[in-house]
């Protein structure tokens, strides 16, 4: 059951956060790359985001303690609704950065994918489905590459997720805070190492290209 949800949009320290709370013993965290590289979770995420399907979110979470990432930032409500016992995390970081980390590593697989499309059925070509559906023509409605319309979004999204669930609940973390904010509200004793860092823009870079390139082959049926 999760224990944690983050309604914090892509490239706001997401990765670094998932490192994080294993660490602290709150995992596995869910994160998109889960997604990524699960043939099988991709055709779940299709039903529910592209199909329309009622989604079973105890299944989509199954083995999971928290959520970061990806869908939990587009349907955090539903998912609290579903974990009312979920504490939820909002990450976020400089408007201008994140715009500039998003468009050049996610939004350039979206725009190789529209150029170039992949395979009917294909895990990539789900994957595909999936992002644009629920982030690019469903979140930033078609107009991501106009920055100010995305960065409004962004702080949109931010600005509903603390009226939605109210200020008392929600820790508002930048991961350059390091530990201290995070086990603070989580009741945790702070690691002695240092916090992850981690999915830098080059590394984001690398993943997009295989993801690009060399998607899981999607399961049968």
């Amino acid at each position: 059951m999760l224990k944690l949800i983050n309604a914090g949009l892509g490239r706001t320290g997401t990765t670094s956060l998932k490192a994080a709370l294993d660490r602290l013993g709150l995992g596995p965290s869910f994160h998109m790359f889960d997604i990524v590289g699960d043939a099988g979770r991709l055709q779940q995420w299709e039903r529910v985001v592209c199909d329309g399907a009622d989604p079973d979110w105890a299944a989509l979470f199954a083995g999971y303690g928290a959520a970061v990432d990806g869908p939990c930032a587009v349907h955090y409500q539903q998912i609290g609704q579903a974990f009312p016992d979920a504490r939820t995390i909002l990450t976020v970081r400089d408007a201008e950065s994140w715009y500039r980390s998003t468009h050049d590593t996610l939004y350039q697989f979206a725009l190789r994918s529209a150029a170039h499309p992949p395979q009917p059925g294909s895990a990539q070509a789900r994957l595909f489905r999936i992002t644009t559906t629920m982030v690019w023509d469903g979140l930033f409605e078609g107009r991501f590459a106009d920055k100010d319309h995305a960065i409004d979004v962004y702080h949109r999204h931010n600005e509903d997720v603390v009226r939605t669930l109210g200020a008392g609940n929600v820790l508002v973390y930048d991961v350059s805070q390091g530990w201290e904010p995070l086990c603070d509200f989580l009741g945790a004793d702070v690691p002695a190492e240092a916090f992850p860092r981690t999915n830098d823009t080059a590394s984001m870079r690398r993943r997009v290209a295989r993801a690009a390139g060399a998607a899981p082959a999607p399961a049968a049926g």
